[in-house]
């Protein structure tokens, strides 16, 4: 019976993975939370389905759209009453940005982080890449950008300002 159960868990956890993955961040609309690596788990809890969601940074205002548009995608694909955890431990990095999500922010416009989280990323990247051109003649602008985990640069090749998506 046990084995039964545990088939039964995983559609349920597969089916509600797919709802959940398809809710767009909403600073960056062109990432899903699971691109973005926001979302952490979907699990059965009692009998109802949980998510899991870290936000990229402890203050980060869009974490309750996130969850209701969550909660709104989960119960669209049939899940009665979904249960929405946010948890701040282990903390986000840029690290967990698929390689999809960061194709997805170059060709959006933004350029993706480079490297991994870590030291550097406190004191700043030499070079990033233009998203436009792909040169490496760039500068930055501001520290701050768009939103607070992107920084403003422009391209000294084609002129074009760019957010960089920090590496944090």
């Amino acid at each position: 019976m046990a084995a039964v159960e545990a088939v039964e868990d995983k559609d349920l956890i597969d089916r509600a993975w797919a709802a959940a993955a398809t809710v767009a961040d909403p600073e960056i609309p062109v990432l899903s939370i699971a691109d973005l690596g926001v979302l952490r788990d979907v699990r059965v809890s009692g009998d109802r389905i949980e998510a899991v969601i870290t936000p990229t940074y402890s203050g980060c205002p869009a974490m309750n759209t996130i969850a209701l548009n969550l909660e709104v995608a989960l119960e669209e694909a049939g899940f009665r009453n979904p249960r929405i955890t946010t948890v701040l431990s282990p903390a986000w990095t840029t690290d967990w940005i698929t390689e999809a999500g960061r194709e997805k922010l170059r060709a959006y416009g933004i350029a993706p982080p480079q490297g991994k989280a870590g030291r550097r990323a406190l004191f700043g990247e030499d070079r990033v890449a233009c998203p436009h051109c792909g040169s490496s003649e760039t500068q930055r602008i501001s520290e701050f950008g768009s939103t607070a985990c992107k920084a403003l640069w422009r391209c000294r090749a084609c002129a074009e300002p760019f957010d960089y998506f920090k590496c944090i």
